[in-house]
């Protein structure tokens, strides 16, 4: 997602509140392109943080960002002048309460402010959170999943969450099969790994292969579909004309535009 930030306001001293600021703990490669960051915090903070969170990200080797500050409304409110913190959305890949820790799992395609970070990521530096929201997904029967890198740790979640008797299918895009991760799922639910191999993220490997399943029999379904914008907007059209499925019964978001860097990792 792109950053979205707000002029500075002569909003009062008590209608506004600090930021919460998480500090790097350990860091370790997933995959060749995916860097798992542990960060700790207090455990109400942890827990406050995720599942879907906005990530403020400051610049490589800052160790004493220029935070914004969050409205009563939810709005950040940016300081003056310049500042060097980036906005992005990212999903916790874990979030431990009791032992004040939280994994966020970083793309590291491209040359974006996440990426660059996580890339030079070392224990001690910070991040900064700003507002956490939900994945958006809903228990079901059925579930199709489809997502590419950046959608591998709320497809995670989803899988963790659903219940044992739960069928369906996970479409998951990666690079090739050094990029495969290990993803807990109920039985009933199918993981197929996609291999881009020499094709560029964003190609309609994902699309196609949500155009080639059949549409399951029956109303308790749901569908989560996170990955580029426009491979999002044609899954999305897929779903709600040839499926038929009706607002509450999908969730498609665009992580990531083609020709910008991959900003989450779902």
């Amino acid at each position: 997602m792109e950053p979205t930030e707000d002029r500075p306001t002569d909003t009062g001293a008590g209608d506004v509140r600090p930021v919460d600021v998480l500090t790097v703990v350990s860091v370790r490669d997933v995959t060749p392109a995916v860097r798992r960051v542990t960060l700790t915090a207090p455990g109400a903070v942890v827990a406050a943080a995720g599942p879907t969170l906005s990530l403020l990200v400051p610049r490589v080797g800052d160790p004493a960002p220029h935070w914004p500050q969050v409205a009563r409304d939810g709005r950040i409110v940016w300081p003056q002048g310049s500042h060097g913190v980036a906005l992005r959305s990212y999903t916790a890949r874990r979030q431990d309460p009791a032992a004040g820790e939280l994994d966020i799992d970083f793309v590291l395609h491209g040359d974006g402010p996440a990426a660059t970070w996580a890339a030079a990521a070392a224990p001690g530096a910070v991040l900064g959170v700003a507002s956490a929201a939900p994945l958006g997904d809903a228990p079901a029967g059925w579930l199709l999943l489809a997502g590419d890198e950046t959608a591998l740790p709320a497809i995670s979640r989803i899988l963790a969450a659903a219940g044992s008797q739960t069928r369906g299918i996970a479409l998951l895009e990666v690079a090739g099969p050094e990029e495969e991760q290990q993803l807990p799922a109920p039985a009933g639910v199918e993981l197929r790994w996609l291999h881009r191999s020499a094709a560029v993220p964003g190609a309609p490997l994902l699309a196609d292969a949500v155009a080639a399943l059949p549409r399951p029999e029956g109303e308790d379904l749901f569908a989560w579909v996170g990955a580029e914008s426009a491979t999002v907007r044609t899954v999305r059209a897929d779903l709600r004309g040839r499926w038929g499925l009706r607002r509450p019964q999908h969730h498609a978001i665009g992580y990531w535009r083609r020709g910008r860097a991959m900003s989450p990792a779902g």
